[in-house]
């Protein structure tokens, strides 16, 4: 497989790990194979999650957290909630009757995975796996570690912006908010770059050249690489980037200064 000599020094802020074999779509390997692809991409760390599932996280981020170790990867906890992340009546009608279950992320949860040293921040997919309620993201905000959030149709910038963007944490938007290649949903989420300094992107599976040079143009030091692997291969991730119209500046940042600013474990 080709290795690619870029000169850069890369980290990686979007990669699902699961750890169960019998889980894993076909052709996609264990951690040792996706460390090794990263390493021949030329990417010297990975920010590391579970793979969705049904049901309570705690085991899942627990064994990506042990498959982290000795390897290049820091591990992030992924959370879930209760709530329904849409903005209709009816969904409004379903979180009046919902309430947070043992299944759910709790607030001690969340201040057990931030003091553990285990995990470096938080994944959230709203759409996959429900809304955390105020309690879980005030605890968030408390513990001030980076949270990842899924965008797209289900869950678009503006009811980001309503939701999650008032609290302090660091709040980094997974495929510019418009998976699945949504320009204009991720255009909507680059003009909330210029809103908040606490919001980021990273260009995992955006793959479209406008948003990826707006938004490394407009806002160089608020995006950050990710990959999306196991499910996109490193190397094709990283000559998008390459293959951009912008100054070689912009690339490192996105690569890996702006990266380093919000995760410092990412860091040399």
């Amino acid at each position: 497989m080709l290795e690619l000599e870029h000169g850069f020094r890369v980290v990686d802020t979007h990669v699902e790990l699961e750890p169960d074999e019998s889980r894993r779509p076909r052709g996609v390997g264990d951690a040792e194979q996706i460390e090794r692809e990263m390493q021949q991409a030329g990417i010297v760390q990975s920010l590391v999650f579970p793979a969705e599932r049904d049901g309570s996280y705690l085991k899942a981020n627990n064994a990506v957290a042990r498959m982290a170790v000795d390897r290049s990867f820091v591990a992030a906890a992924r959370v879930n909630g209760a709530r329904d992340p849409g903005e209709s009546v009816t969904s409004r009608l379903r979180n009046v009757t919902r309430s947070r279950s043992d299944e759910h992320t709790s607030p001690d949860d969340i201040e057990q995975y931030a003091y553990e040293d285990r995990f470096i921040g938080f994944v959230l997919d709203p759409v996959a796996d429900g809304l955390p309620d105020a309690e879980v993201l005030s605890q968030l905000e408390a513990v001030d570690l980076p949270v990842i959030t899924y965008g797209g149709r289900g869950f678009g910038p503006e009811t980001i912006e309503e939701t999650l963007l008032d609290y302090e944490f660091p709040l980094i938007i997974a495929h510019f908010g418009g998976y699945p290649l949504d320009e204009s949903l991720m255009s909507e989420t680059i003009d909330l770059l210029g809103c908040h300094e606490n919001c980021f992107v990273d260009t995992s599976f955006v793959q479209l050249r406008d948003p990826l040079e707006r938004a490394l143009m407009e806002h160089p030091s608020q995006v950050l690489f990710g990959s999306g692997a196991p499910n996109l291969h490193p190397n094709v991730a990283i000559m998008e980037i390459l293959t951009l119209d912008v100054p070689e500046d912009a690339m490192r940042k996105a690569f890996s200064k702006n990266a380093v600013r919000v995760i410092d474990e990412l860091g040399p």
